[in-house]
């Protein structure tokens, strides 16, 4: 373990073996840090917050705050993060609300500069958030999801697992899963098909998926008729059950296709 001099540890703080604490950052007392975790100056810590083993967590980042919600009313909630994240320079991450108690961040995730992680939040693992981009309440983001800079997420909305989110673009219903999403107002341009591929997806699965994506997104039918055409036409593979449940538990509705 290493503390710098200059670091404040709160009495009750459960500090891991091998964690590095860097200078002027404090830790709560309701704080545990895991092994070998490394945090940066300048880090604040706080309120009833777990971090996993082996995160690096970079100078200026503030995690465990309490969330910008006007009804919090100080109740007991907390942060909870995975293993072997990495936290870039000055993300901020709020602990949750009534509603849910609870923002929770997964396994291996890339969380770049400047993000904003609001309350509520579940991030899965193995996602990469860019810089700037800025979720707010209630968002669920799937496994290997990716949010290009500069995003803004609306509350509630759902991202599904491997799904691409181009920079810049304002995300205000879900984005269906395996999709390459973009623009002002954001469109399904189809399947992520280089992301499908570097996560080793073969030629029969996305053959599977492109089926459902043509129903979807190219066949003129509603989402309805074409979830419905999905259920009677489309082999159930894994991943098409996932589409169908995702879509069918659509609060928000599903961002549309190209016209």
């Amino acid at each position: 373990m290493s503390i710098h001099p200059s670091a404040i540890i709160n009495q009750g703080a459960k500090i891991s073996d091998g964690v590095d604490i860097g200078p002027y950052s404090i830790i709560s007392s309701g704080a545990i840090i895991g092994l070998n975790t490394k945090i940066d100056d300048n880090v604040l810590i706080d309120g009833r917050t777990t971090i996993g083993s082996n995160c690096r967590i970079f100078h200026g980042s503030a995690i465990g705050s309490v969330p910008q919600d006007l009804k919090y009313t100080g109740e007991d909630t907390n942060v909870v993060i995975g293993d072997n994240n990495t936290i870039r320079e000055f993300v901020t991450i709020h602990r949750g609300t009534k509603a849910k108690g609870t923002t929770e961040i997964g396994n291996g995730n890339l969380i770049m500069a400047y993000v904003h992680i609001a309350h509520d939040c579940t991030i899965g693992n193995n996602c990469i958030i860019a810089n700037s981009s800025a979720l707010a309440g209630h968002i669920n983001i799937d496994d290997y999801a990716i949010i290009g800079g500069l995003v803004p997420i609306h509350q509630f909305c759902k991202i599904g697992k491997y799904a691409m989110v181009g920079g810049m673009s304002r995300i205000t219903k879900d984005v269906v899963p395996f999709s390459l999403v973009a623009g002002n107002p954001p469109r399904v341009y189809g399947l992520n098909i280089v992301g499908l591929r570097r996560h080793k997806f073969d030629n029969e699965r996305l053959v599977v998926l492109e089926q459902a994506f043509n129903l979807l997104f190219r066949s003129g039918l509603n989402t309805t008729q074409a979830l419905a055409k999905i259920e009677s036409e489309i082999e159930k593979t894994t991943d098409i059950i996932y589409l169908i449940d995702f879509i069918k538990s659509s609060q928000r509705g599903i961002i549309p296709g190209l016209r």
